[in-house]
């Protein structure tokens, strides 16, 4: 009983260490990821993913390592600008391993060393920078940084693939002062948009007034000579008719002699003249009308005188 017993014992043990070959043989290596292996504590190769083959109790397999592109938020810094200000600037970092090997001998902590020299490099760039610049310059400050942080952990097996600013903080003061700022820009602004809509409006009314007067003057214009060539074929048709009517002087001069009269009609006419024409007409009208005494007090006309008598 104890012989079976302890052949049991053995044989246990002994599936026991071969689970535990076994699993330290045996390793997965997941899709992008990446593994170190040391041969008795020196680097021995990089694993691919996949299915591999290890030599219990003499390689060791290290953390794997993430190939997949990280982002990294590191908390604000502060950031003193050329016109002595301090900013407060928090960084958003998106970088790649490339190299496992690099990344693993190369650097102890690579996420710490990327923090670490983002932060000096943002306050080399920025501190070349006013406060206006800093915050309207992003672009360029991102592209410097992410310039010198790719140089730099090139050698550690890390591609920098962006930098960003996610945000930039001036002192509550300056915030203040810019938000005045803004305001007041905002009111000129504001004040310049209603005096050029008032100066459109008012061009706009002279135009149209302009163009009214001349619309007017013009029709006034084909008015006038539309009257005046209507008057004037009146005239030509009624001077036509008294010419071929053959009115004698008498006529005439009989409706000359009722124009007169509509020549003083209305209040205005305080003074009105009479034409030397009128004097000719009261002439032919006397003559006309003459009467029989004038004709009576003409002088006979004297016959041819008779023989003189003679004297007995």
């Amino acid at each position: 009983m104890n012989g079976i017993t302890g052949a049991g014992i053995v044989l246990l043990v002994l599936v026991i260490f071969v689970v535990i070959v076994l699993s330290r043989s045996v390793r997965i290596v997941p899709q992008a990821r990446a593994g170190v292996v040391e041969r008795l504590g020196k680097y021995q190769r990089t694993l691919n993913p996949g299915l591999t083959i290890l030599i219990p109790f003499v390689d060791r397999l290290l953390p794997l390592l993430d190939l997949r592109e990280q982002v990294v938020s590191f908390p604000p810094q502060p950031v003193i600008t050329s016109d002595n200000l301090v900013v407060s600037i928090d960084t958003v970092v998106y970088f790649q391993v490339t190299d496992a090997r690099a990344a693993t001998y190369e650097i102890a902590n690579y996420i710490q060393a990327v923090e670490q020299l983002t932060t000096t490099t943002l306050r080399n760039v920025v501190g070349g920078l006013d406060l206006e610049q800093t915050l309207t310059s992003r672009d360029q400050i991102n592209g410097q940084l992410r310039g010198v942080l790719d140089e730099a952990t090139g050698r550690w097996g890390i591609r920098v693939a962006r930098v960003e600013l996610k945000a930039i903080d001036p002192p509550h003061s300056i915030q203040e002062s810019m938000e005045k700022q803004m305001r007041a820009e905002r009111d000129r602004r504001a004040l310049i948009l209603t005096a050029e809509g008032t100066k459109q409006s008012q061009i706009l009314t002279a135009e149209g007034q302009r163009q009214s007067s001349i619309l007017k003057a013009e029709g006034d214009a084909q008015a006038a000579i539309l009257r005046a060539d209507g008057e004037a074929q009146a005239i030509e048709k009624v001077f036509d008719a008294i010419h071929k009517g053959n009115p004698t002087q008498k006529l005439l001069a009989y409706q000359y002699l009722q124009t007169l009269p509509k020549l003083a009609e209305g209040t205005a006419n305080k003074l009105w003249i009479i034409p030397s024409e009128v004097g000719e007409a009261l002439k032919g009208i006397g003559n006309v009308l003459g009467s029989p005494a004038e004709a009576a007090e003409a002088p006979p006309e004297s016959g041819p005188a008779g023989p003189e008598l003679g004297k007995p």
